[in-house]
């Protein structure tokens, strides 16, 4: 039977870096029903120079003033924090997960007891960073927004010389665009991916709304990971393009009632069905009286409901046989 869609929630640093914030996050997630809250560890200074540039989406988001150093120093989270919201986390019956910028924050995950990783995609063709985490052991969650098919390759080979099994690895298709339009979502592509590396697949959305990582799960995605937010009005770079908590409540419900519409691809009437059978379907009757002996035929037979006498699916074997006894119309 295939096991239920991991759902992330993505609280990224829609915390704003206030950890109070970050600690609501972890309830709404846990309250609209994901498996895991998902947050971004890193040190800024190990993760980008003090005059890198914002991203495009970023500037329009944040402004143009200030560089990418200086927003991202703002978002940080401290080491006490990673710690006070795992424990928040197992007090609401909800999963961290966390991606990690640099190594520093690897280890630090490692060593506060992550049970497993996440990369983003811009960290797919760090090849240090992947090394690192896949050295843990443990079950490894890499998104691969921008990436080619070889340089996936290429990740799963490095995967692969450290021991990490293959079975522990998933794959997330994603669009790194902030919003993604639909056009550019090439949803296949995951599909492409399953066949060609024999991972687990998921998707990251970027998208708005819910339509598209629903219909993920519909073509076979097994994680889907989504970006939230307490309030799209509330300052930073990803608010944005965000859930807001009555939205992601929607999209697990949506993903869970496609799950169980899936089936087991068996096609068997179901319980339900069979409760209707005789109300719905039909059985052969008289369509005018007939006597004794007489020679059953397409003038003198119909089908009517209910489907409590012979079945209509008998038509052809009944037709050109003689009646046993008299029948009324």
């Amino acid at each position: 039977m295939r096991e239920p869609v991991l759902i992330i929630a993505e609280a990224g640093v829609n915390h704003n870096g206030d950890p109070l914030l970050a600690r609501q996050m972890v309830e709404v997630a846990a309250h609209c029903g994901a498996d895991f809250v998902k947050f971004q560890t890193f040190k800024t200074e190990h993760l980008v120079t003090r005059d890198a540039p914002k991203a495009t989406y970023q500037e329009a988001n944040t402004g143009v003033i200030g560089s990418q150093y200086d927003m991202l120093k703002k978002l940080e989270i401290s080491d006490k924090a990673h710690v006070e919201l795992i424990r928040h986390c197992e007090k609401q019956g909800i999963g961290f997960l966390s991606t990690p910028f640099d190594s520093a924050s690897a280890a630090l995950l490692q060593r506060v007891g992550v049970g497993r990783f996440k990369v983003g995609s811009g960290d797919l063709t760090n090849i240090p960073l992947i090394r690192q985490l896949a050295g843990y052991g443990k079950p490894l969650i890499v998104s691969t927004g921008m990436a080619t098919m070889r340089e996936i390759a290429r990740v799963l080979e490095v995967i692969d010389q450290v021991g990490l099994p293959r079975e522990l690895v998933t794959l997330l298709h994603a669009s790194t665009e902030y919003p993604a339009p639909y056009s550019g979502v090439n949803l296949r592509a995951m599909l492409t991916m399953k066949r060609r590396f024999g991972v687990r697949i998921g998707y990251s959305d970027h998208t708005q709304g819910i339509e598209i990582p629903v219909a993920a799960v519909a073509l076979g995605a097994q994680v889907i990971e989504k970006h939230f937010t307490l309030d799209r009005n509330l300052e930073g770079p990803d608010h944005k393009a965000s859930l807001e908590p009555e939205e992601l409540a929607a999209m697990v419900r949506a993903i869970r009632n496609v799950e169980a519409s899936l089936g087991s691809g068996r096609k068997n009437p179901t319980a339900g069905e069979k409760m209707n059978m005789q109300a719905a379907r039909k059985s052969i009757v008289a369509a005018c009286d007939i006597r004794e002996g007489e020679l059953l035929s397409e003038d003198n037979l119909t089908v009517k409901r209910p489907g409590t006498g012979i079945p209509s699916l008998e038509w052809d074997r009944i037709i050109g046989t003689f009646a046993v006894r008299d029948y009324r119309k």
